[in-house]
């Protein structure tokens, strides 16, 4: 207890604000990392928009099995691409299979832009599918965060502001330029115009 006691008056009496705006950024970025962490743990699934629309880092098969029932998902967006093989793959497949819900795939990367052509097919892709439908990647915060903002603006007729908050910290989405996931915030601000949102 006194050794707390003084700690608290080197940094909050005799360093000033110096000290007290270093120890604030430290306790933001521990606060910031256990809200990720937690996200990751939890599975980050939430709901974009009810019975229509779901988001979630990657689902283990319970999970799937618990979506499904909870949410009637009767298809799933594995936006890894296809990955025959490997563990997590072949478990999601096999789950889907087994309740009935369609598995599609289509790779993207987090830290590359999605090209026009790419961006049509997705948008395509997830008008076509049946609904509910629940979309992931392996966080579920860039590339479906990205996938979600597409869906809001070019299937659901939203808002800008409503599409922009899918890429957000709330769901683990850390838009900072010299981060390569933001190249899920390049795309959609180059794709705004397209999707009828005027250049602001």
């Amino acid at each position: 207890m006194r050794w707390a006691q003084a700690c608290h008056r080197v940094l909050w009496r005799r360093r000033g604000w110096p000290a007290r705006l270093g120890l604030l950024g430290v306790a933001s970025l521990l606060g910031l990392g256990f809200y990720l962490g937690g996200l990751q743990v939890t599975g980050n699934f939430h709901t974009v928009i009810p019975q229509e629309l779901y988001r979630s880092a990657q689902p283990s098969p319970a999970q799937i099995t618990a979506y499904a029932a909870s949410y009637g998902i009767r298809s799933i967006v594995n936006l890894r691409g296809a990955n025959p093989g490997r563990d997590w793959y072949e478990a999601e497949r096999t789950a889907a299979q087994l309740l009935g819900i369609q598995h599609v795939d289509f790779a993207m990367s987090a830290k590359r832009p999605l090209d026009d052509a790419r961006a049509a097919q997705l948008i395509a892709l997830l008008r076509a599918v049946p609904k509910p439908v629940l979309i992931h990647c392996q966080a579920g915060s860039d590339r479906t965060g990205l996938a979600s903002a597409l869906y809001l603006a070019a299937v659901a007729g939203q808002g800008e502001e409503a599409a922009e908050g899918q890429l957000s910290v709330l769901y683990g989405h850390v838009g900072l330029p010299m981060l390569g996931p933001y190249a899920m915030d390049e795309t959609f601000e180059r794709m705004e115009p397209a999707l009828g949102f005027p250049d602001s």
